[in-house]
């Protein structure tokens, strides 16, 4: 089974920090990324780029349409991304739980959101349903 895991951020709470502490929390990501990796799960991990290059494609009017930045609105954003293949849900846990986000940056507003993905883009598994 795959799982996928976003490592969201608040981006007020880091604002908030000096950036001495921003410096300094990041620092340690790359000892725990590389923790997580070598379990041999992760499929892909992989941070995302600055809120001023993402896009949004909308279906409006029969046509798509594409506006600026992330089109849902929270307190917290997508700061990157992993996919997980795991035996089963607890394992997956177990090496979401390595990732930065589920270990560091408590003041950041740092946090990981594992989800069980049901089928593949290349085709293979179930359709998508609406």
């Amino acid at each position: 089974m795959k799982y996928l895991g976003l490592a969201y951020f608040t981006p007020e709470k880091m604002a908030a920090m000096t950036p001495e502490e921003v410096k300094a929390l990041v620092s340690q990501c790359p000892a725990l990324d590389e923790k997580m990796r070598a379990t041999g799960s992760v499929v892909v991990s992989a941070s995302l780029g600055d809120l001023d290059g993402w896009r949004t494609l909308l279906p409006r009017d029969g046509k798509t349409q594409v506006v600026d930045g992330p089109y849902t609105e929270s307190k917290e954003l997508i700061g990157g991304l992993f996919i997980i293949e795991a035996e089963s849900r607890e394992e997956a846990l177990r090496v979401a739980s390595l990732h930065p986000a589920a270990t560091l940056g408590e003041e950041s507003g740092w946090a990981v959101e594992l989800i069980p993905i049901d089928f593949y883009l290349s085709g293979v598994g179930k359709e998508c349903q609406s």
